[in-house]
């Protein structure tokens, strides 16, 4: 039942743009992003783990591709409830898939034509916070915030939740996406997903991100790791 909940914020296809537009002047460095920084194609490693309040749970291993637009995907080991592999871990690369290879990655990304940025605020460890306010009612986005680097020229996380419940039997589902820059890329390193789901409970995913290069260039996975 949480599979849509859990489907769009495990990708690796969300990015943010240089559109600041919808920023005050002094606040419009805070999402200007480079564009050299954007994730072309990347080879690495997934590692999925999901469960319910109702007892089960499953893990799953994947090797992962991005490159020409498309990506794929390869179970390496798997393990736990037979009904959340299928239905859940499994179904979540399947699901990703369809929706990169199709090309409906922007409809997440973090635009002006898909959010609201309200003003920037400086946190306590000196990072910036942006209010992100999406623009319609959509699982593919998030009412909440990204938070930036000190410089506010980087996404370090993002976090709030969908602005559309998937269905009728999924609500309150809260995302936490982290990133980090590898070779000067801006990657998806971690997220997690909470949903309510009816007659379940709460269900969790949670996913690690590992990679072995990252637009043609190997990554060191010491530094990865650090």
């Amino acid at each position: 039942m949480c599979v849509i909940a859990f489907t769009f914020w495990s990708s690796s296809s969300i990015s943010a743009s240089r559109d600041t537009s919808d920023l005050s002047e002094e606040n419009a460095s805070a999402v200007s992003f480079s564009d050299e920084g954007s994730l072309k194609e990347y080879r690495g490693y997934r590692r999925m783990h999901a469960w319910s309040e109702g007892g089960q749970e499953a893990w799953l291993d994947a090797y992962t591709e991005l490159k020409n637009g498309q990506f794929a995907y390869r179970v390496i080991s798997e393990r736990g409830s037979d009904m959340i592999r299928s239905r859940v871990l499994r179904t979540v690369l399947d699901r990703e898939q369809a929706l990169i290879n199709a090309g409906d990655t922007d409809k997440a990304d973090l635009t002006a034509e898909n959010y609201e940025f309200g003003d920037v605020t400086v946190n306590a460890d000196g990072s910036q916070s942006v209010p992100l306010k999406p623009r319609r009612k959509d699982v593919l986005l998030v009412d909440g915030r990204m938070v930036l680097t000190a410089d506010g020229r980087d996404v370090v996380r993002v976090e709030g939740r969908l602005a559309k419940n998937p269905s009728f039997w999924t609500s309150l589902v809260n995302i936490v996406r982290r990133y980090a820059s590898l070779g000067g890329v801006r990657v998806p390193v971690s997220i997690e997903t909470t949903a309510k789901v009816k007659f379940v409970g709460t269900s969790q995913l949670e996913v690690a991100y590992e990679y072995e290069s990252v637009n043609g260039r190997p990554v060191n996975v010491t530094a990865e790791r650090r």
